[in-house]
């Protein structure tokens, strides 16, 4: 019996390797889906181990059947001892009266053997005539039991083998499972985080493979432990940064009602008050009644000045004007940036001088459907930062992970609540994973 693995992408692949490799007669005798290659479990790919086997004895003798059926009839027989005596007996006794030519005894006859290596006669004259069926009966129906045997006990075990490897699997399964305990519960307080289907799927087999790296029974303690360091480890990758003192312009983009404008209130309070830098402040926001009200009203607290725009030569010109500030933030409209051409205009307004930051601001309240079809859009131009506000009004925070695994964003702020300056803080990874784990020392 020959054993072979495969490890391919889809079924189809593996059957054609297996039909050209093993034959049509293969068995396939387990299926294991896994996955593979990737960056600390991240984009790895769905791969699937087949294991097919073939019985070679079985294959021959089935290949050697129909040649052997196709030469049957135009075959001429070998020599035929026993034949050939009695036909040599019989013309002897017609043709004269001759003493009868002594013949070996019957037993004697039986005990014949051809030598080997010694071709005998053929008597073409008596062979035309004869047939498979004609040959020594006892010699014939020993040959096909004995095939028959040997088939037999082959097949019977390749059943046994693929019996076997089935309770093995099913035994892999249940001590799967058993190992696991404990991981339901992580689950389904994920699931209730709003985590997508692939993160659940990479972080019950990133936990699978921990438990059998270092020989640990599950428990959901060592769940909950291991999902929080990996969750944490892969927001302290994201890049977390605040506004850089080197940064000369900090510009807003995002939907209607994030909290664009109350946000650029705080950070130019926190810029002006707490680092002692000079700021400006630039609003296009002219779409949205009473907007540039609102930002007056807070460059009049602060006493920093405020430019409006409603063309991007204007915004040339708004830059020029404060160009002795130490750092501008300017607010841009709130529109329904799930449309591109929207996008497309708002990147006119951006001021392309560097150094200059892009801060896209969500709502954590936002649906990620509706936040992976903003960023979609956004994705074709230049955006630096990911700023998340309404945190306060929200108890699932599973969005952020499934925004940043689908995109190469890098993070820096948090908004929780209305306060001007107060409600604003650097984006904390260590926070977010403990609300994601159920931790309310923060709430």
């Amino acid at each position: 019996m020959r054993v072979k693995r495969y490890v391919v992408d889809t079924m189809p692949d593996a059957l054609g390797q297996i039909r050209n490799e093993l034959g049509k007669e293969a068995v396939i005798l387990n299926t294991k889906e896994f996955r593979s290659g990737g960056f600390l479990g991240l984009f790895s790919k769905r791969k699937i181990e087949v294991i097919a086997a073939v019985d070679e004895s079985k294959r021959r003798l089935d290949q050697q059947a129909p040649a052997e059926q196709m030469t049957a009839k135009p075959a001429i027989p070998k020599y035929n001892p026993y034949r050939a005596q009695s036909q040599a007996s019989h013309r002897e006794a017609e043709q004269a009266q001759k003493p009868p030519v002594s013949s070996p005894a019957p037993s004697a006859v039986a005990t014949l053997e051809p030598i080997e290596g010694l071709q005998q006669p053929v008597d073409r004259t008596t062979d035309q005539t004869m047939s498979r069926a004609e040959k020594p009966p006892d010699t014939a129906k020993g040959s096909a039991k004995d095939e028959s045997e040997s088939a037999d006990s082959l097949l019977q075990e390749m059943q046994h083998m693929k019996g076997m490897l089935a309770k093995l699997s099913r035994e892999m399964h249940r001590s799967s499972a058993a190992e696991l305990s404990g991981w339901d519960a992580v689950h389904d307080r994920l699931k209730e985080q709003e985590f997508d289907d692939e993160w659940l799927q990479h972080l019950y087999e990133g936990y699978e493979a921990h438990l059998q790296e270092h020989s640990l029974e599950s428990n959901e303690q060592e769940a909950r432990a291991w999902v929080r360091g990996h969750l944490l480890q892969f927001l302290i990758q994201a890049d977390v940064k605040e506004v850089q003192n080197d940064t000369k312009v900090v510009q807003f983009v995002g939907p209607t009602g994030v909290g664009k404008t109350t946000t650029i209130a705080k950070l130019a309070a926190e810029q002006s008050l707490k680092h002692q830098r000079q700021v400006g402040l630039i609003t296009a926001d002219t779409y949205r009644i009473a907007a540039v009200e609102q930002l007056k009203t807070y460059a009049t607290i602060l006493n920093v000045p405020l430019e409006v725009v409603f063309s991007p030569q204007e915004v040339r010109k708004a830059f020029e004007e404060l160009k002795d500030c130490d750092v501008i933030f300017m607010d841009t409209a709130g529109r329904n940036y799930r449309n591109e051409l929207f996008v497309s205009e708002l990147n006119s307004l951006l001021h392309a001088h560097r150094p200059s930051e892009t801060y896209l601001v969500l709502s954590l309240t936002t649906k990620f459907k509706d936040m992976k079809a903003i960023a979609d859009n956004f994705a074709k131009f230049h955006i630096d930062r990911l700023l998340l506000t309404k945190m306060d009004e929200t108890d699932t925070y599973g969005s952020v992970f499934n925004l940043l695994r689908a995109y190469p964003l890098s993070l820096s702020y948090m908004t929780n609540g209305q306060n001007v300056p107060d409600d604003i803080i650097p984006f904390n990874p260590v926070q977010i994973v403990d609300l994601v784990m159920g931790d309310d020392s923060y709430e």
